[in-house]
């Protein structure tokens, strides 16, 4: 690799410090907001949390790790469901157990080692999901993208579509034809430009930060206080399993981190730490009322790009977001982003989403002439995508893309076949 400009442990200058830990804090932003105004949690509460997951995730990295850690988008469709079958405060109870089994996992490798992990989930498996994920919220960002809401009923607008367009026009130019750091933020780059066009097509009502104090205390969401601490069976499944995609993506990120800066993170200082810096990263989040997080691929992006490795940039850029979660008139105008902006914008997401899922596969090689995997991917696409459900009771089901990544962990473990997984740890 590069020979790097600050290394992990490398204090920048003053100025430096600042200007590189705003450029990892936008390269977040757009994402991290993003997902709170899909699912009806706090954006304030969002980016607070994001930089209090990501100093924990540090600490328990032992300042090692150089990893920003936002909201993920993997939960979009589980807090959706949780919410309408249980309110809010359903999510943030599953989001815990969440938390719960990255702290199991944690424990296991721990004691046993890291590979058997691989052999659970592998690229079969996990890729589909993703796939799913993806493919499963197309239907919601194309209706916020198209559809406004008039005296209480949704109908097609062509003013709004514009909007939707603008904005995912923007993105994909900033990604395909900019390089450096403005390839990394088409999120934030397209909303704003959406924004800006929002406003001057007039379907922006700015009342709410007209309103809006300089100085405002997020909007905190506490168990037993803001809702009662109840636990089902359903919730559980709704939740729990997609932990079986994050913990994948927490991986992943940290193959690829460890080659940019050079070192081996699955060793040291350990997935076990730093599944379970997520894990707790998730606990804290949930238990204040913000959406589950994961490491950021933008930022990794930020470090492959400056070579600037430095663990104390990404604690800045923890702290610039844990300030400016109390900037009340910016949250208010993060309030009044119109739907049709954040639709356009999904439009790209939620299709990476799913392309990253096609691109594990054909990166790891599988082969569809192998009936195994073709028999394995097909059903956990057909079953997530069309919603299956197995309800056991009134207050018990299992469904949608729960019900597909584990239904193809199962199909994994018990098809007849099953060959040896080769990932490169960077044991050598």
């Amino acid at each position: 690799m590069s020979e790097a400009i600050l290394d992990v442990q490398d204090k920048p200058k003053t100025a430096q410090w600042i200007s590189l830990s705003l450029q990892h804090m936008f390269a977040m932003f757009g994402a991290t907001i993003l997902v709170p105004k899909l699912v009806g949690l706090s954006p304030a509460i969002a980016l607070l949390t994001s930089g209090i997951a990501t100093i924990i995730f540090i600490l328990i990295t032992q300042f090692k790790v150089p990893a920003y850690l936002g909201s993920s988008f993997a939960f979009i469709v589980p807090i959706t469901i949780a919410t309408e079958t249980g309110g809010i405060g359903s999510a943030m109870i599953g989001a815990m157990f969440v938390s719960l089994v990255y702290a199991i996992v944690a424990l296991i490798i721990w004691k046993t080692g890291y590979r058997w992990l691989m052999e659970l989930l592998p690229p079969i498996v996990v890729g589909p999901v993703i796939i799913v994920i993806g493919l499963a919220l197309s239907g919601t960002a194309v209706g916020m993208a198209m559809n406004t809401t008039v005296d209480g009923v949704s109908q097609y607008s062509l003013l709004h579509f514009s909007a939707a367009l603008v904005t995912l026009v923007t993105a994909i130019v900033c990604n395909i034809y900019f390089k450096n750091i403005i390839s990394l933020m088409p999120i934030l780059i397209g909303i704003v430009a959406g924004y800006i066009y929002s406003a001057a097509i007039g379907i922006i009502d700015f009342a709410p930060v007209q309103q809006a104090t300089w100085f405002q205390v997020p909007d905190f969401l506490i168990p037993g206080v803001d809702y009662s601490f109840t636990v089902t069976p359903t919730l559980l499944f709704i939740m729990v399993p997609i932990a079986i995609v994050t913990i994948s993506e927490h991986i992943g990120h940290q193959l690829v981190l460890g080659k940019i800066v050079n070192r081996n993170y699955i060793k040291d200082p350990g997935l076990n730490r730093s599944i379970l810096g997520d894990g707790l990263g998730t606990l804290i989040s949930s238990l204040v009322g913000g959406p589950p997080k994961t490491t950021y691929g933008e930022n990794i992006g930020v470090l492959a790009i400056t070579r600037v490795y430095s663990i104390y940039v990404i604690i800045g850029a923890a702290v610039f977001a844990i300030a400016f979660s109390f900037f009340g008139k910016l949250m208010a105008v993060i309030e009044t982003i119109p739907t049709a902006v954040l639709g356009g914008i999904s439009i790209l997401l939620f299709g990476i989403i799913a392309s990253s899922g096609l691109r594990m596969l054909v990166d790891n090689h599988v082969d569809f002439g192998d009936k195994r995997n073709l028999v394995i991917s097909s059903v956990i696409l057909v079953i997530g995508i069309g919603g299956a459900k197995i309800e056991f009771s009134e207050s018990f089901s299992i469904e949608g893309m729960a019900l597909a990544a584990i239904i193809g962990v199962l199909l994994n473990l018990v098809l007849p076949g099953r060959i040896k997984q080769e990932v490169d740890f960077g044991d050598n």
